[in-house]
């Protein structure tokens, strides 16, 4: 009934004809399925513009205020405006052949373009599979291949803090990685970030001279830079804005059944391969709606800023389409909070009188560090809320962020949830909960989460054991893209009948869930998941490397960090150069975010009698902890102290 009520509140062509739910969440009786309002036909895209421009009359209103990477660099967006542009290129696409159920590869900074590309995807029913502009070529050309991407949309460069990264570069080399896997890409659509000001107003554009920005040194002289030439492939690359300009700002939604895909967005798998986690139109709508109103506590003058990038989740449910269903006016931000003071943050949020604001503990901790003086120099009296996303947060930058940034005045949502479940699954509600510092506190609307012990049996009252959910909610993943069988093993398996996340949990006597980390082959770095695998995949990709093993190590702004163990081939001698070039390696099979913190030479790795190597008592030795437990299963236990004694210095 809760359900069919918030539906209510949306636009459906056609309703659902049949049950307004049906699922199996029990492997033992048949194929895992979650269906929401099947044979219901809708158009996300029509709810979140045409509606809010037409129907609700908030064409004027401001959609995003973009602020760029350098301070003064900004713009803002309506919702008429991106109307136009979304039908615009969502033309454009259909122009190139891009029909209902293709994907799309987005690969794109924190630009408007991300959200436009999105959109547009949505409203002809192709699905996007938006990767992280941090990513290596080699994540990218996984994805791709992947799920079988027809068309990639990408920028030519763009500034990070101080740092450029030459964006089309990194996507050409994915692009010949996939062309000699046998998949070539033939068409990509490149934004001219870095060379906006070069496009004359009738989007023409000059043979691009190399892109040049205006920089001051120490001295207070200013300095031109000049960046390279835009690497161009005339048989695939075409310029978004020679494809946008003469595009007509009108374009007939595709109408899609509430169970069609709508996004993929790749998450770590334990396999160390990426799970392209598959999300539905209807279901997902109305669960990232939902849950942007209530846990916020939207209003319609707030100005809400969400500082995750789009690439993650967080940044699809939390800065494109939950916002946006509500009409929302949010910040998208280029850049870091670093960048280029410590204060660049609260100065964004006085520029746009920001009202609610959602970041990670790790950015928290980051900013912590640097003391209260940053802060308290800008006045912030605009904040009403406050979030976290990506982690559990530990109760002393809790307190930092609730007693220096919010003032003793502003509520804290502290929310869990994961790539996999759309949106918030246990969160405060502002105002409504009383506050602990760093629970997860309560489950959402419609949520039902359980604690099982390792035989599956549920616990009641305080308890500690792995966190489930007893039943689907709109927003939960219907499959992983191409491979239902993982899915099923990964989410389903383990406790047939319980969706299982991943994670230990304890309850409280006040019936308070607190977030004990994970309990699988994977670790939080910053907020993101990394898998274990994947990270030793990149290591003994070396030709140095005959073993590898990562564990986590407690870092006090990361959360975590990856300490690594690695065993060499015969001839080869461990060095600080070697640890440097396999630093590298992970850097670019996998990403600047999985860089490993430590490495740490072992002769051998401790194994069971099977050849298991034992990551428990490796966890032990990362931490210097000489507690280890028993030891006895272990082929050779005389290599612990050997690795202690040869630990890195943390």
């Amino acid at each position: 009934e809760f359900w069919g009520d918030i539906a209510k509140e949306f636009y459906w062509k056609r309703q659902h004809p049949g049950p307004f739910l049906k699922y199996n969440f029990d492997v033992t009786k048949g194929k895992i399925f979650i269906e929401w309002m099947k044979g219901a036909t809708t158009n996300i895209c029509y709810n979140l513009l045409d509606r809010n421009v037409g129907e609700k009359k908030l064409g004027d209103k401001v959609a995003f205020y973009w602020e760029g990477n350098e301070p003064g660099d900004s713009m803002k967006i309506t919702y008429s405006e991106l109307l136009h542009k979304v039908c615009q290129f969502a033309n454009v696409l259909r122009d190139q052949g891009v029909k209902k159920g293709d994907r799309i590869s987005i690969y794109l900074p924190m630009i408007l373009e991300l959200v436009i590309a999105m959109l547009a995807c949505a409203r002809i029913g192709a699905l996007h599979s938006v990767v992280f502009a941090g990513f290596s070529a080699n994540s990218l050309c996984e994805r791709i291949l992947d799920c079988g991407c027809s068309l990639l949309i990408t920028a030519d460069a763009f500034y990070r803090g101080d740092k450029l990264v030459n964006l089309k570069q990194i996507a050409d080399e994915a692009l010949q990685k996939c062309k000699d896997k046998g998949s070539p890409l033939k068409k990509v659509i490149v934004v001219k970030h870095m060379g906006r000001e070069e496009i004359a107003a009738d989007g023409t554009c000059s043979k691009s001279p190399p892109l040049k920005r205006l920089c001051q040194d120490v001295q207070g002289l200013f300095l031109i830079l000049c960046f390279p030439q835009t690497p161009w492939n005339p048989g695939t690359d075409m310029w978004w804005h020679e494809l946008m300009n003469g595009a007509s700002t009108e374009c007939e939604p595709e109408w899609c059944d509430a169970e069609d895909k709508l996004f993929i967005l790749y998450t770590s798998g334990s396999t160390g391969k990426p799970k392209g986690v598959l999300h539905t139109v209807g279901g997902y709508m109305l669960y990232a709606a939902t849950s942007f109103k209530y846990v916020f506590d939207y209003q319609p003058e707030d100005v809400y800023w969400c500082t995750a990038d789009i690439g993650w989740i967080t940044g699809h449910s939390y800065l494109t389409y939950g916002p946006l269903a509500n009409g929302a006016t949010s910040v998208l931000f280029e850049g870091v909070p670093t960048y280029p003071d410590i204060g660049r943050m609260w100065s964004i949020v006085d520029k746009y009188k920001v009202t609610k604001f959602y970041t990670a503990p790790t950015a928290i901790r980051l900013l912590m560090k640097h003391g209260e003086e940053p802060v308290k120099k800008h006045s912030r009296k605009s904040l009403k809320v406050l979030g976290t996303v990506g982690e559990p947060i530990n109760p002393e930058a809790w307190l930092w962020y609730y007693r220096v940034v919010g003032e003793e005045r502003c509520p804290i949502v502290d929310t869990f949830w994961q790539t996999e479940t759309g949106g918030h699954m246990l969160t405060s509600l502002p105002a409504a909960t009383p506050m602990k510092p760093g629970s997860a506190t309560f489950p959402f609307f419609g949520v039902v989460p359980a604690i099982v012990n390792e035989s599956g049996e549920e616990l009641e009252g305080e308890a500690e054991g792995y966190l489930v959910f007893k039943q689907p909610w709109p927003g939960i993943m219907r499959t992983l893209y191409g491979n239902h069988q993982q899915f099923e093993t990964t989410y389903f398996k383990k406790f047939p009948g319980y969706y299982v996340t991943g994670d230990g949990c304890r309850r409280d006597k006040d019936g308070y869930y607190w977030i004990t980390g994970r309990i699988d082959d994977m670790l939080n770095v910053s907020g993101h998941l990394l898998s274990t695998a994947e990270v030793e995949s990149a290591l003994l990709g070396h030709a140095a490397v005959s073993e590898a093993a990562v564990v986590s190590h407690p870092h006090p702004l990361k959360g975590e960090c990856l300490y690594c163990f690695v065993t060499l081939k015969d001839g080869h001698e461990f060095s600080k150069n070697l640890a440097d070039e396999l630093k590298k390696q992970v850097r670019e099979k996998i990403g600047p975010i999985a860089t490993p913190d430590y490495i740490q030479y072992a002769p051998s790795l401790p194994k069971t009698r099977s050849g298991k190597i034992t990551r428990r008592i490796l966890r032990k030795i990362a931490q210097n902890d000489r507690d280890v437990g028993d030891i006895s299963t272990l082929a050779n236990p005389g290599i612990i102290n050997h690795l202690f004694n040869s630990r890195c210095d943390t």
